[in-house]
């Protein structure tokens, strides 16, 4: 069975808890809003932070709300760039994650970066609908000049707007971008 979604590609971000932030930017800060994102309540902050690798640095933008638990969110090429040692785990799933020194204005903390696993953020209603469940692995079919499929896509049902998230070298592999509507094989 297939059915369409729409892909969205994913730049390297930054999750922090509110005890890291406020290392990072001072006791009782509030992140201030970019812009919104697809997930209900999350947004793109207008505040950034730099991520200090074993070789060069760059810079992440934050992406609030405040959570749990910090992590860093990498493509492959980030972590080569950083040169850091990649771990492809899923969000939250942080075991094996390296840790990197993130620099704010007031401060320094160190978090652990994971190259994310190509996941389907799915409403539990669409989820319950298309018989899928939470861990299972699906396949994503990329039309185009470019044209690929991606395999071990995990199934994530949640309070989620159904979207099929990939890196950015996964969506420069495939030529595409955010808002594209590629083909699952469920």
């Amino acid at each position: 069975m297939t059915k369409t979604v729409i892909a969205e590609i994913s730049a390297k971000h930054i999750h922090l808890s509110q005890e890291d932030l406020a290392k990072l930017f001072g006791k009782n800060y509030k992140l201030k809003k970019f812009r919104a994102l697809s997930e209900p309540t999350q947004f793109a902050a207008k505040e950034k932070v730099f991520i200090l690798g074993a070789k060069k640095h760059l810079s992440l933008r934050i992406v609030g709300p405040a959570r749990k638990k910090s992590q860093v969110e990498l493509a492959m090429t980030d972590c080569i760039f950083l040169g850091i040692k990649p771990a492809i785990q899923l969000s939250e799933h942080v075991a094996k994650a390296t840790l990197v020194i993130v620099q704010g204005p007031k401060g320094r903390v160190k978090v652990p970066a994971i190259v994310p696993w190509r996941h389907l953020h799915i409403s539990l209603a669409q989820a319950k609908l298309w018989r899928l469940r939470a861990g299972q692995r699906i396949s994503a079919i990329i039309p185009g000049q470019r044209a690929i499929e991606f395999k071990n896509i995990i199934v994530r049902p949640g309070p989620f707007v159904t979207r099929l998230h990939l890196d950015t070298d996964e969506g420069n592999a495939a030529g595409i971008k955010s808002g594209t509507k590629v083909k699952l094989s469920i």
